[in-house]
């Protein structure tokens, strides 16, 4: 799909790599329907293209906020794109983590992602030709100590785009799983970012995460993981998982010294 062609619905455009997305698509030339719980960043977006964007402000993991994306949905006219965007992460050991937290990192990555999409499906399948966009993450294929809880919900959306992209193979609609690796936004604490530093583990500008998934969309590319050796990781812990384990073990009283640390 070409971004001119591109009338899509973004949420999480008000932060990480959603914001740097929505300026990307904006330039190409796509029509965007901006969903993010805060207006204020993309005030000035709005402004450079009125007649390409409209914004909603709406929390996706709330009823209201779902039924306020449908129904500007509707009005928008001519729905073919959904990409998924929102999320949160959180850096810890799992025993360090309350029940709430997790609750709420497993309603907006997998649950509100799910029920949105789902309300959603038949104005996309009204188009000729439509894409639903999942974003997630190398550690949707990769389980990695310090973040138990987002894995899981990244895996079961990886799980969930496999699956969708199944039941809609007799249909117009494509699913799309684009899988970054740790990428600089304040989604990541500084305590993230300074264990990434000390492990030598290599964090991506959200300009070139969102360059990379304009790839994708253009090439309607079913899968896309970024990085390197990120991706060899990825197919090793599939077909060896055992050589990963050895390799995380190696890692593993630093990310616990960053992660007692923090909390």
């Amino acid at each position: 799909m070409q971004p001119t062609d591109c009338r899509a619905l973004l949420t999480g455009a008000s932060g990480g790599i959603g914001q740097t997305l929505a300026e990307r698509l904006a330039d190409e030339g796509a029509h965007l329907l901006l969903a993010g719980r805060r207006l204020e960043p993309l005030q000035a977006l709005l402004k450079r293209y009125p007649q390409q964007i409209q914004l909603v402000q709406a929390d996706i993991a709330t009823r209201s906020g779902r039924d306020a994306l449908v129904a500007a949905a509707q009005n928008f006219g001519g729905l073919n794109c959904l990409i998924n965007a929102a999320g949160v992460n959180r850096f810890g050991l799992l025993d360090q983590q309350d029940e709430q937290q997790i609750a709420e990192l497993i309603g907006l990555n997998v649950t509100a992602t799910l029920q949105l999409t789902q309300r959603l499906l038949p104005l996309l399948r009204a188009q000729r030709r439509a894409l639903v966009i999942n974003l997630g993450s190398t550690f949707g294929a990769i389980g990695y100590p310090g973040f138990a809880a987002y894995c899981a919900s990244k895996f079961a959306l990886r799980g969930f785009s496999e699956a969708l992209r199944r039941e809609l193979a007799d249909t117009n609609v494509r699913v799309l799983y684009f899988a970054p690796r740790a990428t600089r936004t304040a989604m990541n604490a500084p305590s993230v970012v300074a264990m990434n530093d000390e492990l030598g583990v290599a964090m991506d500008d959200p300009q070139v995460v969102a360059a990379e998934l304009l790839q994708a969309i253009h090439h309607e590319q079913e899968e896309r993981y970024l990085g390197w050796p990120e991706r060899l990781f990825v197919r090793l812990n599939g077909l060896l998982p055992r050589v990963v384990d050895q390799a995380l073990r190696k890692q593993l009283p630093i990310i616990q010294r960053f992660a007692r640390h923090k909390h």
